[in-house]
């Protein structure tokens, strides 16, 4: 008994060793990276090595940006988390059906956004009301019709 014990020790400590070497040291980042990171500083032994790793990250991708694009982040934080939770979920289901798609289709949704962004306030108003008015088969034929149009030119 004692032996079958002493040998599944041996075999976590084994399997455990590799992410547990992994882990990153608070002391290890860089003062920048502890000031964003502050909020996680008590936990941060607790996490494991993998969120570790993709706070560093966020935490390097904050530093790289103007305090322009950092105030608009906290904007968009702030309202993101005003979203009743429904709502957060449902956006994140979309979020991932978007990152799913081919690249090619990705760009193409971002280029009409960006189209669309671009438009008069009362041309995008016209056109969300024109959208919402249609039921869930018309919008569907018209995403299909899309699909198949060569994209629009420049205005």
């Amino acid at each position: 008994m004692i032996r079958h014990l002493k040998k599944l020790t041996l075999a976590l400590c084994l399997i455990l060793a590799p992410t547990l070497a992994q882990a990153l040291d608070w002391q290890a980042l860089s003062p920048a990276e502890q000031e964003v990171l502050k909020p996680f500083k008590e936990k941060w032994d607790s996490f494991p090595p993998q969120r570790q790793e993709n706070l560093q990250r966020g935490a390097q991708r904050w530093a790289s940006l103007s305090p322009e694009e950092q105030a608009m982040v906290r904007s968009r934080f702030k309202r993101w988390n005003k979203l009743p939770p429904e709502k957060r979920r449902q956006l994140l289901r979309r979020f991932e059906q978007f990152r799913k798609l081919p690249p090619e289709q990705r760009a193409r949704i971002r280029k009409r956004l960006a189209w669309f962004k671009n438009l008069p306030p009362e041309r995008r108003k016209a056109l969300r009301k024109r959208w919402e008015a249609m039921t869930p088969a018309q919008r569907q034929q018209f995403i299909e019709r899309q699909r198949h149009l060569p994209p629009r030119p420049p205005r």
